[in-house]
C-alpha cells in the first residue's frame, strides 16, 4: 500500500508541475499588452515601462516562471493587479463557496442518480424503468442556466420557498446559508444526477446478471440484501469515479449558475479576473482548480481497493 501510495502522489506531484507550465504559458497566450491594459486609456511610454518593472514583466519568461512556480508552492499567488488585495485572500474568500455549492450538489445529484438507477436497474422494463430513464433525458437536456432561471421564477418570486440570490456564510448563520444555496444545489445537481443515474442503471444491470447474484437468490437471500450488498457494491467503482471527475467539474465549471444566483464563489472570480485581465488572479484560480482535480483522483484510486477488495493496491485483480 505504501509503494503504490508513493507511485501515486509522484504521479499526481508531476501532473500538478505539468499544470504549472499550462498555467503560465496559457495566461500569457491572451491576446493584448498586460501592461498597457493596466495603464488604462491615458497610459505613456514611462507609466507602461513602470508597470513592466514593477510586475516582472521584463524578465526572461524562465525566469518568470520560476518565480511564478517557487512563489506558489508557498501558497503566494501574488497581489490583484486591479483591487491590489493578495490572491491568497481572495482565493480564501471564494473557495468555501464553490466547494459548499459543489459538496451540496454532489450530495443531492449522488442521493438520487443512484436512487433512480438502482430503481430502473430492480424495475427494468417496467414504469418505474422509464421515468427513471425520462428524468435522465430530462436533466442532461435541459440547460442549467435555463433550468435555474426557471427556478427562481417559480420557487422564489412565485411561491417564496427559497431566496432568489445571495449568500450568507456558513458560520454567520447557518440556517440562511443553506435557504440560500439550496436552489443553486438542485440546479447544480440536477444534470450530475441524470449522468449518475445512467451510469448506476448500467453497472447494476451488469451486476445483476453476474452469478454471484445468482448464487446470492438460490441460497434464499432477501432481494433487498442481494441488490442492497451484492450487486449495489460491485457497481460503485464506475458511480466513484463519476462522482470524482463530477466533483472536479464542479468546482471549476459552476460559473454559470454561480452568476445566476449572485454567489460570490469561483465563477465571479474567475469571470471578473479575465476580463480585467487580472494576471495573478487567474493564474492562482486556475492553478487550485487543477490541483484539486490531482487531489481528487488520487482519493478516488485509493478508494477503488475499499470498495471492491478484489482490487489489489497494484492494480491488480485478486
Amino acid at each position: 500500500m505504501g509503494r503504490y501510495l508513493l507511485s501515486r502522489l509522484g504521479q499526481s506531484l508531476v501532473t500538478l508541475l505539468l499544470a504549472t507550465v499550462v498555467v503560465f504559458a496559457g495566461v500569457r497566450a491572451l491576446p493584448g499588452d498586460p501592461a498597457r491594459a493596466l495603464a488604462g486609456e491615458e497610459n505613456n511610454p514611462a507609466q507602461v515601462a513602470a508597470i513592466r518593472a514593477k510586475y516582472g514583466l521584463d524578465d526572461a519568461v524562465w525566469v518568470q516562471y520560476w518565480r511564478y512556480l517557487t512563489h506558489s508552492l508557498t501558497g503566494d499567488f501574488g497581489t490583484s493587479v486591479r483591487t491590489n488585495i493578495p490572491v491568497r485572500s481572495l482565493l480564501a474568500g471564494a473557495l468555501p463557496v464553490t466547494m459548499e455549492l459543489s459538496l451540496l450538489a454532489l450530495t443531492v445529484a449522488a442521493l438520487i442518480g443512484v436512487l433512480t438507477g438502482v430503481l430502473a436497474a430492480v424495475r427494468r422494463g417496467r414504469p418505474a424503468e422509464w421515468l427513471a430513464n425520462g428524468f435522465a433525458l430530462l436533466g442532461l437536456s435541459v440547460p442549467n442556466f435555463w433550468l435555474g432561471l426557471m427556478a427562481i421564477l417559480w420557487l422564489s418570486v412565485a411561491w417564496s420557498i427559497f431566496p432568489a440570490s445571495g449568500h450568507v456564510p456558513f458560520l454567520e448563520d447557518p440556517a440562511a446559508n443553506l435557504a440560500h444555496m439550496a436552489l443553486p444545489a438542485l440546479v447544480l445537481g440536477t444534470g450530475l444526477a441524470a449522468v449518475i443515474m445512467r451510469q448506476t442503471r448500467s453497472s447494476m444491470l451488469d451486476a445483476l446478471s453476474t452469478d454471484y447474484v445468482r448464487t446470492a437468490r438460490a441460497k434464499g437471500l432477501r432481494e433487498r440484501t442481494v441488490v442492497g450488498i451484492h450487486a449495489l457494491r460491485n457497481s460503485l467503482i464506475v458511480v466513484v469515479t463519476i462522482v470524482g471527475l463530477q466533483l472536479g467539474a464542479l468546482i471549476s465549471g459552476a460559473v454559470v449558475t454561480e452568476r445566476i444566483f449572485a454567489l460570490p464563489g469561483f465563477g465571479k472570480l474567475t469571470v471578473d479576473s479575465v476580463f480585467q485581465r487580472d494576471y495573478p488572479v487567474i493564474q492562482g484560480v486556475v492553478l487550485v482548480t487543477a490541483t484539486a482535480y490531482i487531489v481528487i483522483n488520487l482519493l478516488v484510486d485509493l478508494l477503488y481497493s475499499l470498495i471492491d477488495p478484489r482490487i489489489r493496491v497494484r492494480g491488480d485483480v485478486a
